[in-house]
């Protein structure tokens, strides 16, 4: 009977996913036959399971057939067919991603008045940045203009004003000269009167 129970049992098995398999190998084979016999699985509480190992506690077994092979003196065989098991825990969530449409030519018109708002925008914006440089420009040289003349006006205003003093200087000077000499001359002239005088009375 363990034989053939055995033998029945593992081509029940090979329908099973591999994991599934591996969990059931580690079971007794007579509570793994007793638990397909019973009409509802016996209900047990709850544990915390590691991540990435099958529970079977989860594990209700649907629409089981068992059938009578042969009936021996030495035993009995049972084939059992058994569908694929069903999980009552939460089913791993796979976000489906949606099939990429073609954009419709509205679309197409739409994104080609974007881009080319776009490129008008960054031309004006550019256009706007040169003129910016270039009046920034305009005013640099201007100043530079404006400062250089002022430098100018004033050196000339200087030098003028430098020349008249020196004009100023010189006609006082020359005034001066004039006034010495003829006092020069008036004393000459006087000393000339006198010494006829003199020679007056002698006489």
């Amino acid at each position: 009977m363990t034989s053939s129970l055995s033998l029945t049992a593992a081509l029940a098995l090979l329908c099973f996913p591999a994991a599934y398999r591996e969990k059931m190998r580690e079971l007794p084979l007579v509570s793994l036959f007793c638990s397909c016999i019973l009409p509802q699985p016996k209900e047990k509480p709850t544990k915390h399971t590691p991540q990435g190992v099958v529970d079977l506690n989860l594990c209700i077994i649907k629409d089981m057939e068992v059938i009578e092979l042969n009936k021996r003196t030495s035993g009995q065989a049972f084939e059992v067919i058994l569908r694929p098991p069903s999980f009552d825990g939460q089913r791993e969530f796979h976000p489906t991603i949606p099939p990429r449409r073609d954009p419709s030519l509205e679309e197409i018109q739409k994104k080609l008045h974007a881009a080319e708002e776009r490129r008008k925008g960054q031309e004006a914006e550019l256009l706007k940045h040169l003129a910016e440089k270039r009046e920034h420009e305009r005013e640099v040289a201007q100043k530079a203009i404006d400062e250089q003349n002022n430098f100018i006006k004033m050196a000339k205003e200087k030098l003028e004003q430098r020349m008249e003093i020196n004009k100023e200087n010189r006609e006082a000077h020359i005034a001066a000269m004039l006034e010495r000499l003829q006092e020069k001359d008036k004393h000459a002239e006087e000393v000339r009167k006198n010494k006829e005088q003199m020679d007056v009375d002698w006489q």
